[in-house]
């Protein structure tokens, strides 16, 4: 097996541009960037010094997030997404092997129950999106996907010939296969021309690369600009990536789907507070009052705990109406 080779960062530089420059080369998103570098930059205040201490750090790691717990009141997820950004300081930046099992003060999870909606809410928002947004929203319901996945998708994540989408995932878990719903594979061909059109006139004109930090295992940066790794859903101009300077064309903004939902739901006076991701919440739902196995359902969803998807065994219609009410048997 290949040994994986590490960046040595100039230790001149200043400590976040190391940060920045080491996330950069093991290919993490700008937004992963932005969210490491903000917790980073939190866990040095905290421990209110100018130097991280690069050997002693055990005790103090846990001592913040339980900080981030007790004090601040943040979630398990944020607490979480914290640690991982320490850990990769020291392991990635530092090159110091750590000891992830800190036990701080964690923040007590509650059972959330996801917001569903019914097969005939799905029909009367989908209704009410138009174009593009229509295209995303129906992959959304119809594949399962989040929202990043689905902003995130590349031309060669879709296989029309089995009918199915390769998903990598925005929450470090395994990659996975969904469907491709039939009643979008044509829109979804048509989508691919158009793109294939817009990639053709970019490179005419010198340009024609796509960000890469999301794509596995990609040392040639010159692939970039290959057809197969262009967006499905591109951004309509031309824009000037902030860590390497290089004019690209990137994906849409999820703002731009999220409005559109956010309209439909306004039309259609459904009262619940719906989001991009209720539309996956009801895949998985609607999947399981289908009878299709649990199992399969969680690897759909790419859930890595099965506890994770019987959440949804909560929100499932069970023909409760049918059941009387003690009050109403007196």
């Amino acid at each position: 097996m290949e040994k994986e080779q590490k960046l040595q960062t100039h230790p001149s530089l200043k400590l976040m541009d190391r940060v920045r420059q080491t996330l950069s080369y093991y290919q993490y998103s700008y937004r992963t960037e932005q969210s490491y570098c903000r917790w980073i930059k939190e866990y040095i205040h905290f421990l209110g010094i100018k130097k991280v201490p690069e050997q002693r750090f055990q005790k103090e790691i846990g001592s913040f997030l339980t900080f981030l717990s007790q004090e601040r009141k943040l979630s398990g997820a944020s607490q979480k997404q914290a640690l991982n950004a320490i850990v990769f300081l020291y392991k990635r930046v530092f090159d110091v092997g750590i000891d992830v099992n800190i036990e701080p003060v964690k923040t007590r999870r509650k059972l959330v129950l996801p917001v569903v909606m019914t097969k005939k809410e799905v029909q009367m928002v989908l209704s009410r999106i138009k174009g593009k947004h229509l295209l995303m929203a129906r992959l959304l319901y119809g594949s399962g996907l989040r929202l990043m996945e689905c902003i995130r998708l590349r031309v060669h994540n879709l296989d029309f010939k089995r009918n199915c989408i390769y998903v990598h995932p925005v929450k470090g878990s395994k990659d996975r296969k969904v469907m491709m719903p039939g009643l979008v594979k044509q829109d979804l061909f048509n989508q691919v021309e158009t793109i294939r059109q817009i990639h053709l006139k970019d490179l005419a004109m010198g340009y024609g690369q796509v960000d890469l930090s999301n794509a596995q295992n990609l040392q040639d940066k010159a692939v970039g600009k290959e057809f197969i790794w262009q967006y499905v859903f591109p951004s309509k101009k031309r824009a000037t990536d902030p860590r390497t300077g290089m004019i690209q064309r990137s994906h849409v903004l999820e703002s731009g789907l999220q409005k559109a939902v956010k309209t439909a739901i306004k039309k259609t006076g459904i009262k619940k507070r719906v989001s991009c991701n209720t539309f996956r919440h009801s895949f998985a739902t609607h999947m399981l009052e289908n009878n299709v196995n649990i199992y399969r359902v969680k690897d759909l969803m790419g859930h890595t705990d099965i506890k994770a998807t019987e959440v949804y065994t909560h929100v499932m219609e069970k023909n409760d109406d049918r059941i009387l009410s003690p009050l109403d048997m007196l």
